[in-house]
């Protein structure tokens, strides 16, 4: 079947779920949490684009491969020389900096419920992965790499955050 039927199975089944169960519901808590909400539900379906689609026509299949355990061997790629470790290390870290950006804003955090909240939505994509088809590993290292840019997000939500709460509330008076 072609891949980008695959994709787009994904896609419309997406944007099925924010049009029928979540638009509402987030509209009715004002346009500032609409565009908060809808920014961080954006944000993570192009994360499931990158690191898990296509899922949906994959799942018949989800057990027709061996599943291949995690790399326990934190950042083994990169000492063992292999050739774009440093830059999937750094891809790794900016995937989830939105992460850490939004999440505060959707919901109050503090910097260790960010940190934990990045860590477990990096743990259930890198459990999932060799399970949607055998070309794909999970690694300790993308879980810290991943947690780290979390953390960054957070730190930078810390620095902009007088310069968004005068956005929210903009957006709040124009409802």
């Amino acid at each position: 079947m072609n891949n980008y039927i695959k994709y787009l199975t994904d896609i419309i089944a997406l944007i099925i779920i924010y049009a029928v169960f979540l638009f509402k519901k987030w509209k009715s808590k004002g346009k500032d949490m609409l565009l908060v909400n809808t920014l961080l539900y954006v944000y993570i379906a192009l994360v499931l684009y990158v690191t898990l689609m296509p899922v949906i026509l994959s799942l018949p299949f989800i057990f027709d491969h061996a599943y291949i355990p995690m790399n326990m061997l934190a950042f083994d790629d990169y000492f063992s020389g292999r050739a774009y470790a440093a830059q999937q290390i750094l891809l790794n870290v900016i995937l989830m900096i939105p992460f850490g950006f939004i999440i505060p804003i959707v919901k109050k955090q503090n910097i260790f419920s960010c940190a934990l909240l990045t860590f477990l939505f990096s743990l259930s994509i890198e459990l999932v992965q060799p399970l949607i088809n055998g070309f794909r590993s999970s690694d300790v290292t993308d879980l810290i790499t991943n947690t780290i840019g979390g953390i960054i997000g957070y730190l930078l939500y810390l620095a902009f955050k007088p310069l968004i709460n005068t956005l929210l509330n903009l957006l709040k008076t124009n409802q």
